[in-house]
């Protein structure tokens, strides 16, 4: 594609500037890659119809060739992602802070490209690991491309990118047999955890339910990295990076997450196109905590360790934008995969902190497209191409598709006036002044490990105190080596000695002799869920029902729910249609085959004595119904669906909600009305216990943490 029409470019329309690449093949006749068109394409040319294929036939030549070369490596990590259209626009100009055009005009749209991932697995691995999710964004500015490359989770595993290979290979299946696969669950990850004090802080975060979101429209990103943002007068100041979604922060319960990846691999992939292709555009807020040059040192950590994070109580978060994701991808190879995303990617107004570990990043990112998109020139793949024209001296490479004109490619020169020459206001580094010994050596304001994680512990509720415990029964509970699992216990001892104690007697390790503390008791309200924004809108409600169902009931029910965002499937032990107790039917989507109450955030049960009836006889209902409980859902029945609630004899729900009874009751997540024609207030109340997520205090806990 020569110079000149990419300069007819503009933006801020990144689908205008696609459009060329963007095939339609509907009533196209089939052609080689040369464009001959092809005739009886399906058999290759032999020497006669049983003879041998001859070596002529180029059309099956060029056909096997390109299925024999289509792969390309996976990334190392983040290999399993998925990706989606958007734009992102500012609240108010960032004059103050930053130079950063697309920061600038409230009015501007710009083009973005995120693309979620999980960070351990391979490409074939499920989307309900436990694990760290990426969180990078693609933005298309005037000014070239800017690209946030986040995580789901605020801090990481080392200090130093030096380590990165380390921490990598020891995640990773283990190199003998290749197991296990995207998962921590093993020696070698946990033989590297206690030999690197600097991952306790992660690990608390990992061992979270952080790592195990319900959407990727339900989690937060963070930029992990301090960067600066650097102003026209040249004023800079560092600054962490945050995006928040306005649906709140809400995560699967663990037992669930195994289940979805074995039933539902693709859960948080198809939740994402699903909502999107529905109109329910997942929105986030970018958020920025702002750090002056001279409150560097003021802090009881260093603000350049990846392994801490900034506490949003004393470096408040200003939110200063929003992003909408309103497109799902044309070809997932050719945009999801073929995304290059690097962290030197900035534009003037943005540049880097003395941060270690993101100084290799710096290097890493760039260094790994080599290989993965084949050399030089992917950034010519139309997902990489910034919306404005390219004018430089880098010629050639693999896979180059401009089309340069002209004699001169150096600089500088006199045969073309200078051209390129340097741009008035470029992009220019912050002038810092650097000034050290060489040597290989840690800060002392690196030292401290623990604090943090103690803060984390600290700022937990019961409920998510209780899910760490557990995690870390699990994960350590899989380390085949006595002595590393003791090892675990002996760390976690100079978080919290409480925590390291729980942790010994489910792997059947020493608790510790003197309990440890590290004398921490502050609390940061913001690293807790409980405390997050809470929404019923883009939920999914499991509808159980059999023919004999209530119609107006239901239609009542459902009617509320979709207006309140909150999406309804029916249920039932067969696909087809259900007929009412009048004779109306409904559609059947999903049967207990091809569903589960994991795949829902809250179950209702339709009236109907002949509906309910045949609910009582199904096993698979009323599995469906204890599961949802077990998983702290809402669970809603109307009329006689009260029946089934009651016949699960589900423990700890009040003995009101079974009572024979005209009025409402909603406790602990079951709402229930029996003898109702008028279903608005039940509605109301399924509605706002649905936006509650989880109902922790209704779900039977052994320990009190």
């Amino acid at each position: 594609m020569g110079k000149e029409k990419r300069t007819k470019v503009t933006a801020p329309s990144k689908n205008e500037q696609l459009a060329a690449f963007r095939m339609d093949h509907d009533g196209k006749t089939l052609t080689t890659n040369q464009a001959v068109p092809l005739s009886n394409s399906g058999s290759s040319l032999k020497a006669g119809s049983r003879g041998p294929t001859l070596m002529e036939d180029f059309h099956f030549r060029e056909k096997m060739m390109h299925f024999d070369h289509e792969r390309i490596p996976e990334r190392v990590v983040h290999a399993r992602g998925f990706g989606a259209h958007g734009y992102f626009q500012v609240y108010e100009p960032m004059t103050e802070y930053t130079k950063a055009k697309f920061l600038q005009d409230p009015s501007k749209k710009t083009p973005v490209f995120v693309r979620f991932s999980t960070v351990v697995g391979s490409r074939g691995s499920a989307d309900t690991v436990r694990d760290v999710r990426g969180f990078a964004t693609k933005f298309y500015t005037e000014e070239g491309n800017y690209d946030l490359v986040a995580n789901n989770i605020p801090v990481f595993f080392i200090q130093d990118a030096i380590k990165f290979p380390d921490v990598v290979h020891a995640i990773k299946p283990e190199p003998h047999n290749e197991i296990p696969q995207a998962s921590s669950a093993h020696d070698t990850f946990w033989d590297f955890v206690v030999n690197t004090p600097e991952t306790a802080n992660m690990i608390m975060w990992l061992m979270s339910d952080r790592a195990i979101p319900r959407s990727f429209r339900m989690m937060e990103g963070f930029g992990v990295n301090t960067f600066r943002f650097v102003n026209a007068r040249g004023k800079a100041r560092f600054v962490k990076l945050h995006w928040k979604p306005l649906l709140g922060v809400h995560s699967l319960v663990w037992d669930e997450a195994q289940m979805l990846a074995g039933k539902s691999p693709d859960y948080n992939r198809r939740d994402l196109w699903d909502t999107i292709d529905r109109g329910e555009y997942p929105e986030y807020e970018l958020g920025v905590q702002f750090l002056e040059e001279e409150d560097e040192f003021k802090f009881d950590f260093d603000i350049l360790d990846a392994t801490k994070f900034w506490p949003e109580e004393d470096v408040p978060v200003k939110l200063i934008g929003k992003m909408t994701l309103n497109r799902n991808v044309d070809n997932f190879f050719a945009e999801t995969e073929q995304v290059a995303f690097q962290a030197g990617n900035v534009v003037p107004g943005i540049d880097f902190s003395n941060d270690p570990l993101l100084q290799g990043r710096l290097f890493s990112y760039l260094d790994t497209q080599l290989i993965r998109l084949g050399g030089p020139n992917f950034h010519e793949i139309p997902i990489n191409r910034p919306v404005v024209p390219v004018h430089n001296n880098q010629r050639d490479g693999y896979h180059r598709m401009t089309v340069d004109h002209g004699r001169v490619s150096y600089f500088p020169n006199s045969l073309q006036g200078n051209a390129p020459h340097d741009a008035e206001n470029g992009y220019m580094h912050y002038t810092e002044k650097v000034d050290g010994h060489k040597i290989r050596q840690r800060s002392d304001s690196f030292k401290d490990f623990y604090s943090q994680a103690t803060i984390f512990w600290n700022s937990m509720s019961i409920a998510e105190k209780q899910h760490i415990v557990e995690a870390f029964h699990f994960e350590v509970g899989n380390v085949m080596d006595k002595q590393i699992r003791q090892r675990v216990v002996d760390m976690f001892n100079y978080v919290d000695g409480q925590l390291a104690t729980k942790i010994a007697i489910g792997i059947g390790a020493t608790p510790p002799a003197n309990p440890g503390t590290t004398g921490v008791t502050k609390k940061s309200p913001a690293l807790s869920q409980e405390n997050t924004l809470r929404s019923a809108r883009t939920r999914k409600v499991a509808v159980l029902a059999e023919n004999g169902f209530n119609f107006a009931e239901i239609t009542q029910v459902t009617e509320s729910l979709m207006r309140a965002g909150v999406e309804a499937e029916i249920i039932s032990k067969t696909l087809g249609m259900i007929t009412s107790i009048d004779g109306q039917q409904l559609e059947v989507k999903k049967n207990y085959q091809t569903a589960g109450s994991i795949m829902y955030d809250a179950v209702y049960i339709a009236g109907g004595r002949r509906c309910v009836d045949t609910l009582l006889l199904l096993g698979d209902a009323m599995h469906f119904v204890n599961e949802a409980f077990k998983h702290a859902k809402t669970i809603g029945a109307t009329n006689e669906g009260v029946d089934l609630v009651a016949a699960a004899q589900l423990q700890g729900v009040p003995i009101a909600l079974m009572q024979p009874q005209a009025q409402l009751v909603s406790e602990l997540g079951i709402v229930t009305t029996r003898n109702a024609v008028e279903m608005g207030h039940f509605c109301q109340k399924l509605i706002e216990a649905i936006a509650q997520h989880r109902h922790w205090l209704r779900q039977k806990q052994k320990e009190r943490v």
